[in-house]
């Protein structure tokens, strides 16, 4: 059964982004955490580092795939909304962002893939 709706594609996403994600030794923190500046797909711990995720699916990896689809103004909101979430946070772990990138059926897991 294919979702019906742009929002449940994306809820679908995540989930299937946070099962992989959890298959791979990270455990799941926060999802869809949002603040003014910006909102975090899903927020995990990979040992004792904090790892702020964005997910991104498109139906192929035609015209660039979900890779290309993260641009540096959703990097800058995504950096943004980690510095806000991390103002909670005491003391301040290692972290970095990555992506889980869905085109089709594949998935691949970009680690450090924004710099901050």
């Amino acid at each position: 059964m294919f979702p019906s709706s742009k929002r449940e594609a994306g809820a679908a996403a995540e989930q299937r982004a946070a099962d992989y994600l959890c298959t791979q030794g990270l455990s799941l923190v926060a999802r869809n955490w949002s603040c003014r500046r910006g909102e975090i797909d899903l927020i995990c711990r990979d040992g004792n580092t904090l790892v702020f995720v964005e997910v991104r699916q498109r139906a192929s990896g035609r015209f660039g795939g979900a890779a290309a689809s993260i641009t540096p103004a959703k990097q800058a909101r995504l950096v943004a909304a980690a510095q806000t979430y991390l103002l909670g946070v005491s003391p301040v772990p290692p972290c970095r962002f990555d992506a889980v990138c869905i085109d089709g059926d594949a998935i691949s897991w970009l680690k450090h893939c924004i710099e901050a």
